[in-house]
């Protein structure tokens, strides 16, 4: 039997991560949930047939920094460390929800097994954002978001500093071939050694990048001895078999509208959702027949 590890990064709208957990919630499966460490109070989830592991460390992720890669590496080693391994390791926010019931999703690896499931981005301004992202070094990324004097003096310095290395040509690493594609992957058990076995590595590699989590997977998969088995590389949604609700380059949530869409996709699983409209939630999660009964 193929065990699937699920790992979770979730920081709100639990409603929905309580809905998440109870579609994963199946005996070939464990789900493991690392909660950003600036949630103050955590909210009760169980599971009757699923393992389910809440990662003791909790890192202060923030948006476009490297704590986000952290956090990913954070949840495969915890993963990883269980004595059995998994076939799999899907990794998921906690707005995701899946489009196929685990029956399905356990055969669809089963009769795949062994591809890498990883999007890749071919778009025109590939190049151009990566040369922006992991090129140039980004003072201060821990606080692109934020208030007050201090972080408005951070911002201008961070401003400065790039507008410097754009002015006279300074880049930096130059001689590797950077991939970018969507952070949200299911791998091998191979792949997953693999790239712990680089963890300090890439956290050094990426520091003072800016939203390297889109990066990190796709390089290290495309310069290693497994990239012959990645499932699509021309497809980003198709490559990591999920339905991404990006519109006019903004994550959208998907509402009742982009129902017909969702029913008829090939997808395994969908993000972005919210808590606004449960009732819906749980009519789609009902038609999929993906709730274990």
């Amino acid at each position: 039997m193929m065990r699937h590890a699920y790992l979770i990064i979730a920081h709100g709208e639990f409603a929905v991560l309580e809905l998440l957990v109870r579609c994963l919630d199946d005996v070939r499966n464990d789900i493991y949930i690392h909660f950003d460490r600036k949630v103050q109070e955590l909210p009760k989830l169980s599971t009757r047939h699923a393992g389910l592991f809440i990662l003791p460390r909790r890192i202060d992720v923030r948006w476009g920094d490297v704590s986000m890669v952290d956090t990913e590496l954070e949840l495969f080693a915890e993963a990883y460390r269980q004595a059995s391994g998994y076939s799999y390791y899907h990794l998921l926010s906690g707005v995701d929800l899946p489009l196929k019931s685990q029956d399905y999703i356990h055969e669809f690896f089963a009769t795949h097994a062994g591809a890498e499931f990883v999007g890749y981005y071919w778009g025109r301004d590939l190049e151009v954002s990566i040369d922006r992202k992991v090129r140039r070094r980004h003072l201060f990324a821990r606080d692109f978001k934020g208030s007050g004097f201090v972080f408005q003096l951070k911002r201008l310095l961070r401003f400065l500093w790039l507008r410097t290395q754009i002015a006279t040509g300074l880049r930096r690493y130059q001689d590797i071939e950077f991939k970018k594609g969507t952070q949200w992957v299911s791998l091998t058990h191979e792949f997953v050694g693999y790239m712990l076995e680089r963890r300090e590595e890439l956290l050094r590699l990426y520091r003072q990048s800016f939203c390297s989590d889109e990066i990190f997977v796709q390089t290290l998969l495309w310069h290693s001895p497994m990239r012959e088995r990645i499932f699509d590389v021309v497809l980003e949604g198709r490559g990591c078999m999920r339905e991404i609700g990006w519109r006019d380059n903004v994550l959208a949530d998907y509402t009742r509208a982009d129902r017909p869409m969702l029913l008829s996709s090939n997808g395994l699983w969908a993000r972005k959702f919210n808590s606004q409209d449960m009732d819906f939630l749980l009519e789609l999660m009902d038609e999929l027949k993906v709730l274990p009964k």
